[in-house]
């Protein structure tokens, strides 16, 4: 075993307690969201709190591997942030550690998170959800009073349909009932219709009371003649009425024997021979439908039997008359035909979309058998993956703690999510194949957690905020302030005799610039395209005066240091050609819309470089002032 250094030891510290934390907080979020999915089939059940305590434990179980991936991105996220912005992620880079050796221990960690993740949905996934599922479906059958929906049928009482249309639930009064009742058989039905009623459990738990207000009943007499076409039947009109109904409302579990062929409860052996098993059965579907289509049943020939063989001649529709031949028969035996055809088209008919159903049932639940496979082996490697992208983007944004790393977590999982589901959607449909819906997640954030990876290892400049925010800045005109303070050591001082006459000549300069461009107006549109691209009068007077307000920065007076800061920081080309090549600038001439942009992009600048101008000069003149007046005159 490979000694741990004790900087392996601090960052798996760190990162170890953050991870056990947001595992447990990305958990019972998912718990939360799972209990508010199925929150109606537990309240007012009366279920006791050792049926409620399984629940908890296999919904939790189930969602562990989901849980990992968000608590592997969060902790990696406020891990390297807190290392950015307390500067240890910078003196580990000083001391020659590479990103990647920084992050060697947590990836080695982490290939143990994904196995850990690949064995609760291999091994304890499918046995939880088995149990999760029976406790469900059991919990569904039990106390339906409560539960009985609004504008729609109930069934789960056995022998039994009931519709409400609408139901009070503070005084549990039942309005608009219709009740099926099918215990005796569907040919003995009886019907019951009541304005009101109200439904209760017995106190054994044994039955259901029926208090039903203002209604009819109707019941089928089935005849014992079978020739007799019609059936009589009662009906009885009621003020009030009540019936009991068998139903046994204490929790007992069903058998977990519906779970056998659903994919959530299968291993990956288990989902292997069970796709194997149904690829068999299209096969050999598909060869019997063929067969199907292919026999006597679908094709009119006829038949001649010479020594004991049979030899079969195809029909042609083309050789009949059938218009002679339905004319030749009687009335009767038209009909007769034409009901025959009919009743014998409409059974092929029917026998092929029972066929159609057979076939598209098994094609369904092969997809879902094989995304269950990839399943289990997408949402275990996601757990490196989020760490590849929140490793990096921690040491980007150096920013620890609760804030902006779990806004961050939660735009990527949702980007993660609906990718995800997209994935999944279209090979569950079949649209894709199944490998190619469930790997796209991976398929997408692997090569972005590698690209993030190296450009961070590099230190690139691409993952640096500050270049993006400084693009956007440039790229709506916003250019920075200056800030200029008083130095606490001052070397040399500025030659206040010649600063006067130097930024004199500044003006002059200035002036003369803006006379001769009358920056007010627009260039030529076909000069601008064509003409010369540097400005070197610009150039020089920005160099003198950067260089001038350099040396006047060295200044103890506050007075000038003051003034100094109201000087624009100029763009000497940002009124020029927007591309440096000059076919590039041409092209863009030529396309007019997009010439037409950059061509008031640089009107709006040569005003905004006439301003300047204008500005540079009171500001010259303020601090001629402030020399002569506050300094030159001590």
């Amino acid at each position: 075993m490979p000694h741990l250094k004790k900087l392996d030891i601090f960052i798996l510290k760190s990162f170890c307690l953050l991870f056990a934390g947001t595992f447990f907080i990305c958990l019972f979020i998912f718990m939360m969201q799972f209990l508010w999915r199925y929150v109606d089939d537990m309240v007012g059940k009366g279920l006791e709190l050792s049926v409620l305590a399984q629940f908890f434990f296999y919904a939790s179980l189930t969602l562990v591997p989901a849980s990992l991936p968000l608590a592997v991105l969060l902790a990696s996220l406020i891990t390297f942030g807190n290392f950015g912005e307390r500067f240890e992620l910078i003196a580990m880079k000083a001391a020659g550690i590479s990103l990647m050796q920084i992050m060697r221990p947590l990836i080695v960690m982490l290939c143990f998170v994904c196995c850990l993740s690949f064995y609760f949905q291999n091994v304890i996934g499918p046995k939880a959800q088995t149990k999760l599922w029976t406790l469900l479906i059991s919990m569904r059958q039990k106390s339906p009073e409560l539960d009985i929906p609004e504008r729609a049928f109930y069934d789960q009482i056995e022998g039994y349909n009931l519709y409400v249309e609408h139901k009070d639930r503070d005084t549990g009064m039942l309005y608009n009932v219709m009740i099926y009742n099918f215990a005796n058989g569907f040919d003995n039905a009886q019907i019951i219709r009541a304005d009101s009623g109200r439904l209760e459990m017995t106190e054994d738990k044994q039955h259901l009371y029926l208090h039903l207000y203002s209604g009819e009943q109707f019941e089928n007499l089935q005849s014992q003649n079978m020739k007799q076409q019609n059936v009589p039947y009662r009906r009885e009109s009621f003020s009030e009425k009540h019936a009991l109904i068998e139903f046994n409302a204490n929790f007992n579990m069903i058998d977990e024997g519906f779970m056998t062929s659903q994919s959530n409860s299968k291993n990956m052996e288990m989902l292997e021979a069970s796709i194997d098993s149904m690829r068999v059965l299209v096969d050999s579907l598909g060869a019997v439908n063929y067969k199907d289509a292919s026999a006597n049943n679908y094709r009119i020939h006829y038949e001649r039997r010479q020594e004991d063989s049979i030899k079969v001649k195809e029909a042609q529709i083309s050789e009949y008359d059938i218009d002679s031949i339905m004319n030749s028969m009687s009335p009767a035996d038209k009909q007769r035909q034409l009901t025959n055809m009919l009743t014998s088209a409409n059974n092929q008919l029917a026998d092929w979309d029972f066929k159609n159903v057979n076939i598209t049932q098994t094609l369904v639940s092969l997809r879902r058998h094989m995304t269950a496979w990839h399943e289990k082996i997408t949402l275990s490697l996601a757990c490196l993956v989020f760490f590849f992208i929140g490793a990096p983007l921690g040491g980007i944004i150096r920013k620890g703690g609760l804030g902006m790393p779990v806004v961050i977590s939660v735009l990527i999982f949702i980007f993660y999510y609906i990718v995800n589901n997209t994935g999944y959607k279209l090979a569950r449909d079949g649209n894709w194949a199944a490998w190619e819906g469930m790997w796209l997640s991976t398929a997408i954030l692997a090569p972005i957690g590698a690209y993030l990876t190296y450009k961070s290892n590099t230190d690139s400049v691409a993952l640096n905020i500050d270049t993006y925010v400084d693009f956007f800045k440039r790229l709506v005109g916003i250019r920075p302030v200056r800030n200029i303070t008083r130095k606490e050591v001052i070397i040399l001082d500025p030659d206040y005799q010649t600063l006067p006459a130097a930024l004199e000549n500044l003006n002059e300069r200035c002036q003369a610039y803006a006379n001769r461009h009358d920056l007010k107006h627009p260039a030529n549109y076909f000069k601008m395209w064509n003409g010369k691209q540097e400005d070197n009068e610009m150039d020089f007077i920005n160099d003198l005066l950067e260089t001038m307000i350099t040396d006047m920065a060295n200044s103890s007076n506050n007075y000038l240091l003051r003034e100094l800061n109201n000087y624009p920081v100029v763009s000497p080309h940002a009124h020029l050609r927007p591309f440096e090549n000059k076919w590039l600038n041409l092209a863009c001439g030529i396309v007019f819309p997009v010439g037409l942009f950059f061509y008031c992009r640089s009107w709006a600048y040569r005003i905004r470089l006439g301003k300047d101008l204008k500005q540079i000069m009171e500001t010259n003149n303020e601090v001629i002032n402030i020399i002569n007046t506050r300094i030159l005159n001590k």
